[in-house]
């Protein structure tokens, strides 16, 4: 009994305890709540946009279509000996990068054997000659030797009529008739047998003058040869390859040199074929019998080299349409730029071939469209206007983006305010601070 009643009192202290420590943290708590100061309240403000804005103009503006290609000489002539021979002498500046003028020669070739070709063929041209010259003075002879024999012939029958005449009379005898008509007989022989060859002559002269032609052609021809040993530049050649030397023995038609002719140079231009397309100019000139572009306005195009466009810019005009390249989608035009317009850079370097250059195509006008800043239009061809001092989300429609530009058709009014500071996916209705309103260009 005594270690039961133990049992329950120290049971009962513990509880006491317990409830000690609870009633200890409660009071605890009230006393530090009553040492914490209760929040500041503040008013709930809407947010401000500060943004830029500028005034909606419709306007024209040029497109300028813009490409990149490599300047090349128009002309590019490789150059093969058109006979063969050992060359004997070469200009003293034909080496890479010369230019040589145009009628200069360029090399000679060992000469000795077609001057006797040239020889030999004059040789033949006036035996030739001299051998028509024989057939027609023997056609003048025989005209004559024809005219004898007639009469000859004539004298011959008459002789034969009378001894025949004697004859029935009974004065001649038969052998005076026999013999007469072998007479005539031999003359009419003579006679025919001339003219027959006479009747001959026209061929054999039409022979003879066919020979001589012949022979006439040779002799060109060897002169000719004679003046290939000798090539010279057909124009002011800048010398882009050289093998060549003195001593060499070359073939006809084994190419030597390569020769550029700069002063017409030109850019192949590969250019969207959307924007050749809409925005290039061509003429107006169908035809129902070409499937293929039709000519292009030859407008004034601006040519600048990749390294320094700042520092080189040339005019160059447009030329053709040269090709359409289906897997990337590009048409591809011809740029001309004239020794002349090459030169034309002030001090700096000239156009030369081989530089890579951009070109600036002047195209079509674009009519009543609206010119924003391109960073104004996000990627869903969206705009950020600013009505009534809240920010509203405008759809448009984009013609054309160009540099920093981007040219709207549809979608915007005259005086829209349209936001320019660029904002990343703003709220709709957000309030807005207008910092400064700007007047977009107008035509």
């Amino acid at each position: 009994m005594f270690r039961w009643a133990v049992k329950a009192l120290g049971g009962s202290v513990r509880a006491v305890l317990v409830v000690l420590i609870l009633f200890s943290g409660a009071g605890t708590m009230v006393a530090l709540k009553s040492l914490k100061e209760p929040p500041a309240k503040t008013e709930m403000t809407e947010r401000v946009l500060r943004v830029e804005v500028m005034r909606a103009s419709p306007g024209n503006y040029p497109v300028i279509i813009r490409g990149l290609g490599e300047a090349r000489a128009l002309n590019v002539v490789a150059v093969s000996p058109e006979v063969s021979g050992n060359v004997v002498a070469i200009h003293p500046r034909l080496e890479l990068g010369e230019v040589i003028p145009a009628g200069k020669l360029l090399f000679r070739i060992d000469p000795r054997d077609y001057q006797v070709a040239v020889q030999q063929a004059e040789a033949r041209v006036a035996q030739l000659g001299t051998a028509l010259e024989r057939v027609r003075k023997q056609y003048d002879i025989d005209l004559e030797r024809v005219k004898t024999l007639e009469r000859t012939r004539g004298l011959r029958l008459t002789d034969l009529e009378r001894t025949r005449t004697l004859l029935k009379s009974g004065v001649g005898t038969q052998n005076n008739v026999d013999t007469a008509e072998m007479a005539y007989n031999q003359a009419r022989d003579a006679h025919d047998l001339l003219s027959q060859q006479i009747s001959l002559y026209p061929l054999r002269i039409k022979e003879a003058k066919d020979e001589l032609s012949s022979a006439k052609a040779q002799l060109r021809l060897a002169k000719t040869n004679l003046e290939r040993t000798e090539v010279r530049a057909a124009f002011d050649a800048r010398i882009k390859d050289v093998q060549v030397e003195v001593g060499q023995y070359v073939r006809a038609g084994s190419p030597v040199l390569e020769l550029s002719d700069d002063s017409m140079l030109e850019i192949r231009v590969p250019v969207d074929s959307r924007d050749a397309r809409t925005w290039l100019k061509f003429r107006d000139e169908s035809s129902e019998e070409r499937a293929w572009f039709e000519k292009v306005e030859p407008v004034a195009c601006r040519v600048k080299w990749v390294e320094a466009p700042d520092e080189h810019a040339w005019r160059g005009i447009l030329s053709r349409v040269t090709a359409y390249d289906s897997p990337n989608r590009t048409v591809t035009l011809a740029v001309r730029v004239t020794g002349e317009d090459a030169l034309r850079n002030g001090p700096g370097l000239p156009l030369v071939d081989g530089m890579f250059c951009s070109v600036e195509v002047p195209g079509r006008e674009m009519k009543d469209v609206y010119e924003l800043p391109r960073w104004a239009v996000n990627f869903r061809n969206e705009v950020y206007v600013a009505r009534d001092g809240r920010l509203v989300i405008q759809p448009v429609k984009v013609v054309r983006s160009e540099g920093e530009n981007t040219y709207v058709s549809e979608g915007l009014h005259p005086g829209d305010a349209v936001i320019v500071t660029r904002l990343v996916d703003p709220a709709p209705g957000t309030l807005l601070d207008i910092a400064k309103p700007t007047e977009g260009a107008a035509s």
